[in-house]
């Protein structure tokens, strides 16, 4: 699993308790997905943090598998589920590509904020394309820091050297799409709610 799951189990506490910065583009991104779940659909949510999404969809989906590289995350991610009494949500510590499950075993998978923060993120892509049905969908929403926050790419090293940010990729939107389409999907929307915002997509495994 490498040395990132340190920095999220660290901060793990404090990051459950911040709002959200930005309510209703994420209302709005929890709908489209939403959109696309049934009550027999299964979810695989890799990077789920403390499982906000996953709560959140729980009662769209017939169950949902939520991953995450911290353990510490994963710890609040449960127990906050036990005091929501969510029963269709089952929790496990992986690295997202090493995640042992059979492939086309989802209807979709999910990864809100991860992408950028993957060391190889073409392998992820990857991953969900083998665990999902044919026809699945993979949705992720993700900082894309070239488009808007160039200015940050410089000073990253210096904030991971120092503890303040955890690993992250600088790319542009238009390299994520073509990583995407490269990968095997078919992008069927996108959506930003304005200049420099995270990227929003759904993308289709041809049937």
């Amino acid at each position: 699993m490498g040395q990132a799951h340190r920095w999220w189990d660290k901060i793990a506490e404090k990051y459950s308790n911040q709002p959200i910065a930005d309510v209703e583009s994420w209302e709005f991104k929890l709908s489209k997905i939403r959109e696309t779940l049934t009550p027999d659909s299964r979810l695989l949510e890799f990077g789920c943090g403390t499982g906000g999404t996953a709560r959140r969809l729980a009662d769209a989906a017939g169950s949902i598998l939520a991953t995450d590289l911290s353990g510490e995350m994963l710890a609040i991610a449960e127990a906050r589920g036990a005091e929501a009494a969510i029963d269709n949500i089952s929790y496990q510590r992986s690295d997202f590509v090493d995640l042992d499950a059979p492939e086309g075993s989802f209807d979709v998978v999910l990864g809100m904020s991860i992408l950028h923060l993957l060391e190889d993120r073409q392998a992820a892509m990857a991953k969900a394309m083998a665990l999902l049905r044919p026809g699945g969908l993979f949705i992720t929403s993700t900082a894309c820091l070239l488009d808007g926050y160039w200015f940050m790419v410089p000073i990253l090293p210096i904030g991971q050297w120092f503890g303040a940010f955890p690993p992250v990729k600088a790319f542009g939107t238009r390299t994520l799409k073509q990583e995407i389409v490269e990968a095997g999907f078919e992008i069927t929307y996108d959506w930003r709610p304005k200049p420099g915002a995270a990227l929003f997509v759904i993308a289709r495994k041809p049937a």
